[in-house]
């Protein structure tokens, strides 16, 4: 199984069947602050949503077309982070992420991310990490600017987030 030890508290796991019930009880508790930012936890009504989830995302790492995995601190599942899509013609990935509203502000997509860029240009031998936020998205803009991503501009009309049309900021960081 995929596993990166991020720091002694912190690691990144590929997603697995077991952890539907805890991804499950996050959108639960989370459904509104989530579905600011993210289209899909207004659809996640059981364990059955995330075990459609966790088993597409396998396929999809099988086939080497994405690489979804679980944020997991203190031994705690608390978010998800991912290579959403892995272009290897390109050396390019696009990544996601989300954390629960509990556990923010202690660094964990900060760190999860840097671990995950650092295996993209290491063992995947990408040249581009790239990241699409809503403009509106303070937080994860933060996220990409602490960690020395360009600002390459911004894309009109580019998400219809639950009603609400948003436009994202597109973020790279190339091999270096």
């Amino acid at each position: 199984m995929f596993k990166l030890n991020v720091d002694k508290q912190l690691d990144i796991v590929l997603v697995d069947p077991s952890f539907t019930r805890s991804y499950y009880n996050i959108v639960q508790e989370e459904r509104d602050y989530l579905g600011k930012w993210l289209v899909w936890p207004k659809y996640a009504d059981s364990e059955e949503f995330f075990l459609s989830f966790v088993n597409k995302s396998l396929d999809d790492y099988e086939n080497g077309k994405s690489l979804t995995c679980a944020i997991i601190y203190c031994d705690t599942l608390v978010g998800n982070i991912s290579f959403n899509s892995i272009y290897q013609e390109l050396k390019k990935v696009e990544v996601g992420y989300w954390l629960s509203s509990k556990y923010q502000g202690k660094g964990i997509v900060t760190k999860s991310l840097s671990k995950l860029i650092s295996y993209a240009f290491g063992p995947l031998n990408m040249d581009r990490v790239q990241i699409s936020v809503a403009t509106e998205n303070l937080p994860s803009r933060n996220v990409c600017e602490r960690l020395g991503f360009s600002f390459e501009g911004a894309i009109s009309n580019s998400e219809n987030l639950n009603g609400r049309i948003v436009d994202h900021a597109i973020y790279s960081l190339s091999k270096g």
